[in-house]
């Protein structure tokens, strides 16, 4: 894949993209690995460039909730906004699927910006299409139901597979919903009897009329 594709419709300069292959370090992770960890340093920008992360925040008692996924071509903004100003991590970085990543130190995030307006463009989209997943979360939380929001994580899931088939346990559900294990069980049991989708060991498939 031509590097200009891969980074869709949030870069198209050839230079700024050599650049960011120049001085970028390219390390490949597997599922499950953590990139970046709460309160954690942030030396470096990671950028996807194939596979997927997903960014989950921590709350005091332990409990996790999903807040969005990185795909390939970008990056997470919260790296962006803490790295700049020297601020530890608020945030958990999990690899979703293998993934290959490229990290661009902090220095040259700032350099960018004075001599690339396109680098700062890259930024201010990322910050509109995170900010618009978050108030979504946030009106998910506050008005929807358990079984509506894990319906939603269910589907999220598929596209970003481009699968009927879902890797995934009920653990790992319920951690990224903010909700108990047995609570995902039994809504899984639920759509199961109803023929929406069919459980297996760490695994569901959905139905094609899902």
């Amino acid at each position: 894949m031509e590097q200009s594709m891969l980074y869709g419709e949030f870069l198209s300069s050839p230079e700024l993209i050599e650049k960011l292959h120049q001085y970028g370090i390219t390390k490949t992770y597997k599922e499950g690995d953590v990139i970046l960890d709460e309160n954690s340093s942030i030396r470096a920008i990671p950028i996807v460039m194939k596979g997927m992360l997903k960014v989950i925040r921590t709350e005091q008692d332990g409990r996790e909730i999903l807040l969005y996924y990185i795909k390939a071509g970008e990056s997470c903004i919260m790296s962006f906004l803490g790295g700049m100003h020297n601020e530890k991590s608020i945030v958990k970085a999990e690899v979703e699927e293998d993934t290959e990543i490229l990290f661009l130190p902090i220095d040259k995030v700032s350099l960018f910006i004075k001599e690339y307006p396109e680098w700062l463009d890259y930024i201010f989209r990322l910050y509109h299409k995170r900010f618009e997943e978050l108030l979504d979360i946030i009106n998910a939380i506050a008005f929807k139901k358990v079984d509506e929001r894990l319906l939603n994580l269910i589907q999220m899931k598929s596209e970003n597979f481009k699968s009927k088939i879902i890797t995934v346990t009920h653990e790992q559900l319920a951690n990224e919903l903010g909700t108990a294990r047995v609570v995902v069980s039994r809504l899984l049991k639920q759509l199961e009897d109803s023929g929406k989708l069919k459980l297996g060991r760490n695994k569901i498939t959905l139905q094609e009329d899902f």
